[in-house]
């Protein structure tokens, strides 16, 4: 098998616990949540380097992630689980009393891989500068890692640290941006237009790169080239296109998924199309 299937096949198995996490706590947020399980399979199946045996704040030699679009929370939770920081079992407690799985990821609640509280938006790339010039003043060959959902970025502390991230010479950072064009509200596009994205972080000093976000080999390909342009005084983005909802037909093709948990039916259909790969908790 090769490993490419084998993130696809974990994808899979990411999607069907969000549907069932989501479902069994009758709240969360199903539709960017799905259409991240690409990305996260291949973050931390290929893409960073990490010892989930061993998590402390400070990741010492090793590579962060920041999750700034804290409320896609069940895809994170899974993939973490899945690699190990915490029994998959405890997937079971999501949005529960007393859960370390809150709905928000939050470091009160000492869940190992979790390093910033993200509930609010507009954030984590702020965050991830900090950790990134950490690694730099002490030496650390760490990659710093950070994704942000499209509809994020009509905050504007966003554009602060775009700028502060260039200006620094920020050059061990890879932020992403879930670029499905879906919010809470709508379609981004009618919300708050972005106008061209790719145009803008060129314009603030970042090299930017594309992805087919639900193309599992296009988001291999494209972070091994962000790994290459690392190094040279220069943040990189990657702009990923993703659905929102992949990979459950139902979901896809609209907002309406952004935050709201499926039914008894509908976890049926849901999971009659998300194949059972690695076992379900």
């Amino acid at each position: 098998m090769s490993n490419t299937q084998q993130l696809e096949n974990l994808a899979s198995q990411i999607r069907r616990d969000i549907v069932r996490m989501v479902h069994s706590a009758s709240s969360g947020h199903p539709g960017g949540s799905l259409g991240c399980a690409d990305f996260f399979s291949a973050l931390y199946g290929s893409v960073m380097r990490f010892d989930a045996s061993n998590f402390d704040m400070d990741a010492k030699g090793e590579d962060v992630f920041f999750l700034s679009n804290g409320h896609i929370s069940p895809v994170w939770y899974s993939t973490l689980a899945r690699h190990g920081y915490f029994p998959v079992s405890e997937l079971g407690t999501f949005r529960q009393i007393d859960t370390r799985l809150q709905g928000h990821p939050t470091t009160a609640e000492h869940l190992p891989g979790i390093r910033m509280a993200s509930g609010s938006l507009g954030q984590g790339l702020s965050v991830a500068i900090g950790a990134a010039l950490a690694k730099r003043i002490n030496g650390d060959d760490g990659i710093v890692y950070t994704l942000h959902g499209d509809g994020e970025l009509q905050e504007g502390q966003i554009w602060e640290a775009a700028m502060s991230a260039p200006h620094h010479k920020i050059d061990n950072l890879i932020a992403t941006v879930d670029y499905n064009n879906r919010q809470i509200d709508g379609d981004v596009s009618d919300v708050l237009s972005l106008g061209d994205l790719n145009a803008k972080w060129v314009a603030f000093g970042w090299i930017v790169l594309e992805s087919e976000g639900n193309n599992m080999q296009s988001v291999v390909d494209t972070f091994a080239k962000a790994k290459s342009l690392l190094g040279q005084g220069k943040p990189v983005v990657v702009l990923m296109k993703t659905e929102m909802g992949a990979g459950v037909d139902f979901m896809m093709g609209t907002h309406k998924w952004h935050g709201v948990a499926p039914n008894d039916e509908q976890l049926a259909r849901a999971l009659e199309q998300l194949e059972e790969t690695v076992g379900d908790y």
